[in-house]
């Protein structure tokens, strides 16, 4: 069965041949590459073409910068897989990652993607919020309940799954307009349904460097993660006449009120911080969570608040409410 590798490259010189190496040394060889030169202005495309001249299950084509979403969308238009996957041009596989991925979506078929455990790795020494992510995904794998945490953070790694190709296009494949790109069609296969298959396996090494996309396009920053998220969250969770709360009054719960206020949202704005209750920002008054949670049995609750040993008591407190994470409170933090 034939699998679909679609890599958007850009100035990747130093780190392409690493790739395509780790791409050409797979125990699974029934595998094509559609790499996509999305206007590098390094020696990128030399590389490729090197590769494509000794491989033939490698093509590539060269387009003016575009973007990620647009060498995706090029790529795929070539893909000729039953299976389809994603690929960056500085990270790589190791040996086994397509035939263990194979292996499993054999044995489950249309309807499941296949994910597992990812690794970060450097020449310098990683951030805490790059080690602290990959132990949340990895973690995620274990528990088998990536869903239900899908508004924390992206829940399926860029380049570790794979999907049959109509489940992919049922979903609308690379054709989602909203950065981040891999966000949002996780955000996809979670809203049609798609079954999550967790291997813990690693099967996919992340590098970090300085000129890393997720480091410097303007695409990533972190409004634009929460304007996706309150986007799905209002397709998805909230139902007409549907009470919507709202916790928390740091920086992420000032910018989703915000955005709710733009909409024309309705909602009840809580926090346990006294100094704030009773402010009245964005035209909303803030409310004591203690009063609020009283009345508030029938509302999906928004959690906006980052600190990880509130959140803790927050879950505590909910949970004794019956709340339950994913079903009628989502944690966007």
């Amino acid at each position: 069965m034939l699998i679909s590798i679609i890599m958007p490259v850009h100035n990747a010189e130093p780190y392409l041949e690493e790739c395509l190496q780790s791409i050409r040394g797979q125990s699974y060889e029934q595998w094509e590459l559609l790499a996509v030169d999305d206007g590098s202005t390094d020696e990128s495309h030399v590389i490729l073409a090197k590769y494509a001249s000794i491989d033939a299950r490698i093509n590539i084509w060269q387009q003016p910068k575009l973007g990620i979403i647009a060498a995706l969308q090029k790529g795929y238009q070539s893909a000729k897989g039953t299976l389809i996957t994603r690929m960056d041009a500085d990270d790589h596989m190791p040996k086994q990652k397509l035939r263990l991925m194979h292996q499993s979506w054999e044995a489950h078929g249309k309807g499941h993607l296949i994910t597992g455990r990812v690794a970060y790795f450097s020449d310098k020494p990683l951030g805490e919020g790059y080690l602290k992510y990959t132990d949340w995904l990895n973690n995620l794998v274990k528990t088998r309940r990536h869903f239900e945490a899908i508004y924390r953070e992206c829940v399926i790694p860029s380049c570790a799954w794979l999907i049959h190709r109509s489940d992919f296009e049922n979903c609308g494949g690379f054709d989602g307009k909203h950065y981040p790109e891999d966000y949002d069609l996780t955000f996809r296969f979670y809203q049609q349904g798609i079954r999550v298959v967790a291997l813990d396996e690693l099967l996919h090494f992340w590098r970090d460097h300085a000129a890393r996309s997720s480091r410097n396009d303007p695409n990533y920053l972190d409004n634009n993660f929460l304007q996706l998220k309150l986007r799905y969250f209002l397709q998805i969770e909230l139902k007409e006449k549907e009470e919507l709360t709202l916790w928390g009054a740091g920086k992420k719960g000032k910018a989703l009120a915000q955005m709710l206020v733009n909409q024309s949202i309705s909602f009840r704005w809580i926090t346990n911080n006294e100094q704030k209750q009773s402010k009245d920002i964005h035209g909303v008054v803030l409310e004591s969570d203690q009063l609020a949670l009283n009345s508030s049995n029938n509302a999906k609750i928004i959690i906006a608040v980052a600190n990880e040993e509130e959140q803790a008591e927050i879950r505590a407190r909910l949970a004794k409410l019956k709340f339950k994470e994913g079903s009628n409170c989502f944690f966007f933090a």
